[in-house]
């Protein structure tokens, strides 16, 4: 969510802080906007889902960054798998946190709010 903040708020900062950003074609600023509230919507649906114990919220929050580390390790690959500075940010910034957030998405177990409920899988 922070992350999708940070990119609607300052596109073009972003478009010059993100290395290999520039190699993917020009600045435009309705396309970053775009990605930064798809990070933000997919934020709010993952922390909901988390905070509500609903595996499947959280899962439809994270499927967004999850969709988005895949084309970064595509275009990784394409690249040869080098280890540099764009490789090293990719991981770091979208490759692991994508990951991270399926993964604990995944572990959630739900809650069901009907009274004699409770947890179930």
């Amino acid at each position: 969510m922070a992350t999708g903040i940070l990119i609607f708020a300052d596109p073009h900062g972003f478009y010059e802080r993100t290395p290999g950003l520039a190699m993917m074609g020009p600045y435009s600023v309705h396309f970053i906007r775009d990605v930064g509230l798809a990070f933000v919507a997919s934020g709010v649906a993952t922390t909901f889902g988390a905070r509500r114990r609903n595996r499947s919220l959280a899962l439809a929050g994270a499927g967004w960054p999850f969709l988005h580390a895949l084309f970064h390790f595509q275009i990784w690959s394409h690249r040869g798998f080098p280890f540099d500075a764009i490789a090293a940010f990719d991981f770091i910034a979208v490759i692991a946190p994508a990951f991270l957030a399926v993964a604990l998405a995944w572990r959630l177990t739900d809650y069901d709010p009907t009274p004699g409920r409770g947890l179930c899988r």
